[in-house]
Formats: C-alpha cells, structure tokens, sequence
C-alpha cells in the first residue's frame, strides 16, 4: 500500500484576523480516504477546483478524476455525511444464492451424466453460473471419461454389459466397424 503525504499553508480571512491553517493529508490510495479528504477540504472552505488539484498533487495517477471528485464534493457540500457509496441498483445476482446451490448439487445428483448446459437449462440459470457453482461452491471436476462402472446403478451395468455384448459380435463381423464409432461421456464428480 502506497501512502503519500502533502501539506499546504491555508490562508483564510475572516473579518478582520486572518487565520493560517496548515492542511496535512496522509494518502492511502483508497477512494474512502480520498472522499474523507474531500469532506476535509470543503470543510476548510477550498473550491472545487482547488480540491480537484490538492488531490491531484497528493494522489497522482490514483487520484479520482475530475467528475468523481466534483460530485462527490457536491454531495458533501448538500450535507452528505457518509463517505461511502451508494448502494448498486438493478437486479441482484440470484444464480449463485444457497437455494440455487443447491438445485444444482439435487440436479447432479440426481444425474451425474448430465452436461452443464443441460443442468444450467434444468435450473434456469446460465452455463457460465452453472459452471462457477459447480467447480467453485460446490468444488467438483468435470471428468471425461468412457466407462464408470462404479457409478452405473444395476440395471445400468446390465444393459451395458448387454451392449458391450453386441458391440463386440459387430466388432467380429465388420472390421471397421469400431473405426465408425465415436464415444465421449460427461461426468461431473468431487475432486
């Protein structure tokens, strides 16, 4: 974290004495400190302008612009206490919510086999948020692999078996016959 330091002689009449102010600003290059040190220097009864170019000359390159600090220097000036921001509007993010968390872990689940568009479809939500929940919260791999016997249920093996069967008398009967297929699986897993 880089800290910057500035000090600037402040002379302020009022009336009939004149007052002399010595402004020190330490600079943590955060928008909160610097929006603090707005606050102060409104207070000190600086113009815009001048803020602006205090800022400038504390912050450098890090500083907020122009716009950034004529607003908010607006908003302290109407009587704005807060120095942090407004909260966001629109619509809050909803797809990676406990509930939606756990549609997903019910959905995979319930069919391990299923791609993630097909599971991002099933939830209604986007592949890109189906993928996040499945490899962020709910800390699982996507593993593609041709057979898991482990996690066939029974009438599953069976039928495979049964197929793996046929495969092989085709297999006997037409040597290109494994040259024409073409096999890929889907499973989504804990790693």
């Amino acid at each position: 974290m880089q800290v910057a330091a500035f000090a600037q002689l402040a002379v302020v009449g009022r009336e009939s004495s004149t007052c002399v102010y010595v402004i020190a600003i330490f600079t943590m290059c955060e928008s909160t400190e610097q929006r603090i040190c707005i606050k102060f220097v409104l207070k000190s009864e600086k113009q815009t302008t001048e803020t602006y170019q205090l800022l400038q000359q504390a912050y450098g390159e890090d500083g907020l612009g122009r716009t950034q600090v004529f607003d908010w220097y607006r908003r302290f000036k109407e009587c704005r206490s807060s120095v942090e921001s407004d909260p966001r509007s629109g619509p809050q993010s909803t797809s990676r919510k406990e509930k939606m968390i756990a549609t997903v872990r019910t959905t995979v689940h319930n069919d391990r086999r299923m791609t993630v568009r097909e599971i991002a479809d099933a939830c209604g939500i986007f592949v890109g948020s189906c993928n996040a929940i499945l490899t962020d919260d709910l800390h699982m791999k996507c593993v593609c692999a041709k057979f898991w016997p482990r996690l066939l249920k029974d009438d599953q093996r069976e039928q495979s078996q049964i197929i793996a069967g046929d495969l092989l008398e085709r297999s006997y009967e037409d040597v290109q016959f494994l040259k024409k297929i073409v096999t890929g699986d889907e499973s989504w897993v804990y790693g």
